[in-house]
């Protein structure tokens, strides 16, 4: 569950970001007796962390639009919950390919929180928006007559603006689930997995490890952009230097030639790709055009976390920043118990949204959803380790650090404990 907990600045009992170390107040765990420091909010009780196929069932999401393959029926609405505080919950149930099988999935996730909560002051009124950006609005709409102190949801960035022009009206906050962070903004926070975060913890370690001359090959897209500009801010920030860089499209041979010509100077390479084939497809080529890929660091991001990657001989050894796996495990394990099937990826997003609202709904009295206490820079600690909401609306996770490797990703640095350290 997610653990809301005080910073040690905010002695209010102030619950802003996501966060989990940094305090001492002993407050009773969502699940049992057990008892954790949450210095003014709810000590998380599974602390569940984890990150196999982040992006690999987000970014074909949540970015654009779902996929042409036929809707499903429209989902009537329903309320899961009977508590006094009112929070809309909006995913494209009936959305087209496979937008219908997430949204359900995370649907059963968010019921699962409140299960586990026990007895939370809470009522969830789930709306279908049919992963569309006039259903989300429609979504929101009926959430926010029905009283909603706080949206989650929509999934899809197309869907966020449209229903933060209501929520914005109201002054009601949303926690959405794309990951595309320029939907991000006043009153709208992300809780997804932002390719930003992930950049900057690798690029963290490995210039920790006294790598200072970088190279980095990335695709010609919004992914790309995002990746490039973290790329660049880190590496100032941490010292080194940029030898090389090269963006491809459809012909990457130009850029594959001038990187394998700069790998000499090279101490570390990172190939980043929304596709993890495509990225194993960089890497064969780069190693087919001579390039000794054994004598620097591969890094990359959350999207290696992927079975072509750990069967490509080429990746071997290289090092990418995500969630401690453990956590989504625990999750997975449990889910899996309730439902009789696993949860896709994003059900973690939903598990932890709600579980958060829940928290704060029971610690944070009238001011639970505020700006104040969501900002919370000590943060929370939920299925996915550490995170805290920023101001812009994105979001900053304790990421992990895992090698490659033939039989999955082994952790070689483990996820902070808090964002002080």
């Amino acid at each position: 569950m997610v653990c809301p907990i005080r910073s040690r600045n905010r002695l209010d009992a102030r619950e802003k970001r996501a966060a989990m170390a940094a305090s001492n107040d002993p407050l009773t765990s969502h699940r049992g007796s057990t008892r954790r420091s949450a210095l003014g909010l709810i000590a998380v009780a599974p602390l569940v962390a984890a990150c196999s196929g982040i992006q690999n069932s987000l970014t074909s999401l949540t970015p654009g639009a779902p996929s042409e393959a036929p809707a499903g029926p429209p989902q009537q609405p329903t309320t899961v919950g009977s508590g006094g505080v009112k929070v809309g919950l909006i995913l494209p149930l009936s959305g087209q390919g496979n937008a219908g099988v997430v949204a359900q999935s995370m649907k059963n996730a968010a019921e699962m929180a409140l299960a586990e909560f026990q007895n939370p002051n809470v009522q969830l009124l789930v709306k279908d928006d049919a992963g569309t950006a006039a259903g989300a609005q429609q979504g929101a709409q009926q959430a926010l007559d029905e009283g909603a102190e706080i949206m989650l949801g929509p999934l899809f960035a197309l869907s966020v603006p449209a229903a933060a022009q209501l929520t914005r009206a109201r002054n009601v906050p949303m926690i959405a689930f794309s990951t595309d962070s320029t939907v991000a903004g006043r009153g709208v926070y992300l809780l997804s997995f932002l390719p930003e975060s992930q950049v900057s913890r690798i690029v963290s370690y490995t210039a920790g490890t006294g790598k200072q001359a970088f190279a980095a090959m990335l695709p010609e897209s919004a992914y790309g952009n995002v990746v490039e500009a973290a790329f660049k801010q880190e590496v100032a920030r941490r010292g080194g230097r940029i030898v090389a860089f090269e963006k491809y499209g459809a012909d990457r041979s130009a850029a594959v030639r001038n990187v394998t010509q700069a790998l000499g100077g090279v101490d570390a390479l990172l190939l980043a790709d929304d596709d993890a084939g495509a990225m194993v497809a960089v890497a064969d080529a780069l190693n087919s055009g001579g390039g000794n890929l054994k004598r620097v660091q591969l890094i990359g991001t959350g999207v290696w976390d992927n079975p072509r990657v750990f069967s490509s001989a080429i990746m071997q050894g290289g090092t990418y920043a995500a969630p401690d796996p453990a956590g989504f495990r625990a999750f997975s394990g449990r889910y899996r118990t309730k439902y009789g099937q696993e949860p896709v990826r994003p059900a973690a997003l939903a598990y932890d949204a709600v579980a958060l609202v829940a928290a704060l709904a029971r610690t944070q009295g009238p001011q639970r959803f505020s700006q104040d206490v969501l900002l919370n820079t000590s943060g929370f600690a939920g299925t996915d380790g550490l995170f805290r909401f920023r101001a812009d609306g994105t979001n900053e996770r304790g990421l992990a650090v895992l090698k490659v490797a033939s039989g999955g990703g082994q952790t070689v640095a483990a996820s902070p404990k808090s964002f002080a350290t």
